[in-house]
């Protein structure tokens, strides 16, 4: 731990229902977003976290503690 988390609180929420294998819509229609802004949250946070992916954005950001 002791990293600084770089996620915004949104980033968090989308990560989350992503880790959970939910897609870019169903994450949308869970958080009012549409499905485009959803890719970019995540997209941004898997910048962030120089994760590949959103589920390796999702596991790395578990790991650390932030989700």
């Amino acid at each position: 731990m002791g990293d600084h988390d770089p996620l915004t609180e949104r980033e968090r929420q989308v990560l989350r229902l992503a880790g959970e294998g939910r897609s870019s819509a169903e994450i949308g229609s869970a958080l009012a977003l549409s499905s485009g802004t959803v890719r970019n949250y995540l997209s941004e946070a898997a910048s962030k976290l120089g994760a590949a992916n959103r589920i390796e954005a999702a596991r790395l950001a578990r790991d650390k503690g932030w989700l």
